[in-house]
């Protein structure tokens, strides 16, 4: 059994399918590409797919992950290409590896997420983030499954900043409408802190309630590096693996190889 990891997006208006709608988008795209999947067993057996740590509802991502594991192999790269033709557009495959070690999920600890706060001015973010990120606590409220609960969600945000906008491709740049752009680090902690707790943890300590929805993107999600405050690429492990896995198998036999002897 092989199993393959991709990397998918949620653009434009396809930021507001649930994570429901998009499981049955994306196994329509598996029959139609005709992927031969291995099955759980049982009475209802199931294609076996693991998806990890969906963006909510309305917000788009450039960086969603899922495992699918097929009978019989498949080059990964064919099968993104196919996969993707066969959804729509909006929802794309962007990247496919082969899963050479465990734990996708261990992997993604963090997300940075871009919020887009139309009729804000830049320099009334920029105090807002400075009264944010001076608080020891932020406590803010949302509705669960289990009711009404109160959390702090400065503890999660490893990292907040107003994006300098001059520094932006031009098609990003607000034009007559004031535009504070966001850049949020946030660590995957229990309970979930999402980009809309934060805005109202912004609400709270600085009074900053934007005029319209923010609209949010997650732009990455993988590893917390502690020390460079980044985040890594999940799936480099396992690109680094298929990579290297051919050297080391073929270590002892290029040893004995008679010198200046090169691959056809």
């Amino acid at each position: 059994m092989q199993r393959i990891r991709l990397r998918y997006t949620k653009r434009g208006r396809l930021r507001f399918t649930s994570h429901r709608d998009f499981q049955r988008a994306f196994e329509r795209a598996l029959r139609r590409a005709e992927v031969p999947m291995a099955y759980s067993a049982g009475f209802t057996p199931h294609p076996k797919v693991s998806y990890a740590n969906a963006a909510p509802t309305g917000t788009g991502s450039e960086a969603e992950f899922l495992e699918i594991a097929l009978a019989d192999r498949r080059d990964p790269e064919e099968l993104r290409a196919l996969l993707d033709a066969s959804l729509p557009a909006g929802l794309d495959i962007t990247d496919a590896v082969e899963a050479s070690t465990s734990g996708l999920a261990d992997r993604l600890t963090a997300s940075v997420w871009e919020l887009r706060l139309v009729g804000v001015e830049p320099q009334e973010a920029g105090h807002a983030v400075s009264a944010f990120l001076a608080a020891e606590t932020v406590e803010v409220t949302r509705l669960m499954k289990n009711g009404v609960r109160t959390f702090d969600a400065r503890s999660a945000v490893a990292g907040l900043e107003v994006v300098d906008v001059s520094a932006t491709a031009p098609a990003d740049r607000p034009q007559d409408t004031p535009c504070a752009i966001l850049r949020l680090v946030v660590r995957h902690l229990t309970p979930a802190v999402r980009p809309d707790d934060v805005l109202s943890g912004l609400r709270a300590v600085a009074d900053l309630a934007p005029p319209v929805p923010a609209a949010v993107t997650r732009l990455a999600q993988g590893l917390f590096d502690e020390e460079s405050g980044s985040v890594t690429d999940p799936l480099a492990p396992d690109r680094e693996a298929v990579l290297a896995g051919p050297s080391k198998a073929a270590g002892p036999a290029a040893a004995k190889a008679p010198e200046g002897a090169g691959s056809a």
